[in-house]
């Protein structure tokens, strides 16, 4: 049996914790066959080099599931050194996003656009390009899903930050909170928001939980038999 070892970022505020917990156990209900177990990459424990030597004692394989809206450093650094370190036994799957499910989670928190002219999809960011491209296809995506032109400003890393967007987007504007669970980045941008419709984070959705197994699922089929 292949074992499958979700991964978030970790956080310091409760709500997203719970958030996390609540997804992955949504995993394991749409999957009761499958032996699956949560790690973090930050500040949380248990830490998923820790985690993953326990795993590894115990299993012949396990694929790694990044429960992160966009490929970055803890996809290509964090992930990838587990990888490296177990050849053979510890598989990578794909970030949960680019993905057209999450365009529609977006989508459905935004709710009513009627009156909206912009969306503007704000993200936690990335030192790392790749991850803005993801970010930067997300936003097409939910673009062609709302039928509405979608900019998208960063709380960190290299993009361009939340409040210039938001200064130079005209119109009735909504932001669209590209974000797994409440937090420190949440409140960073209803403050930046100013009194403009903001979504709540994507959160445990059972669609989230079912991409999250799709990713498994890919990466396990990919496996020498």
């Amino acid at each position: 049996m292949t074992d499958l070892v979700a991964v978030a970022h970790g956080t310091a505020d409760p709500r997203g914790i719970r958030v996390v917990h609540d997804l992955v156990r949504e995993m394991a209900r749409q999957r009761p066959d499958l032996p699956i177990s949560l790690g973090f990459v930050d500040l949380n424990l248990p830490a998923l080099p820790e985690l993953m030597r326990r795993v590894v004692a115990d299993s012949n394989e396990a694929v790694v599931v990044p429960l992160l809206l966009s490929s970055g450093y803890h996809v290509y650094v964090d992930i990838a050194a587990e990888v490296e370190r177990y050849p053979g036994q510890v598989h990578p799957a794909e970030a949960l996003g680019p993905d057209p499910v999450l365009a529609e989670i977006l989508a459905d928190r935004l709710g009513d656009l009627s009156r909206t002219d912009h969306v503007v999809l704000a993200a936690a960011g990335s030192s790392d390009a790749r991850a803005l491209l993801d970010c930067e296809e997300t936003a097409a995506l939910l673009s062609r899903r709302i039928d509405r032109p979608v900019r998208v400003g960063y709380l960190s890393g290299v993009g361009e930050r939340l409040p210039a967007v938001l200064a130079r987007t005209p119109g009735r504007v909504a932001v669209a909170t590209y974000l797994l669970a409440p937090g420190f980045f949440e409140t960073l941008v209803r403050r930046h928001a100013r009194g403009r419709l903001v979504s709540a984070p994507l959160g445990a959705d059972p669609r989230l939980a079912t991409l999250a197994l799709h990713r498994f699922t890919h990466s396990a089929a990919c496996l020498p038999v």
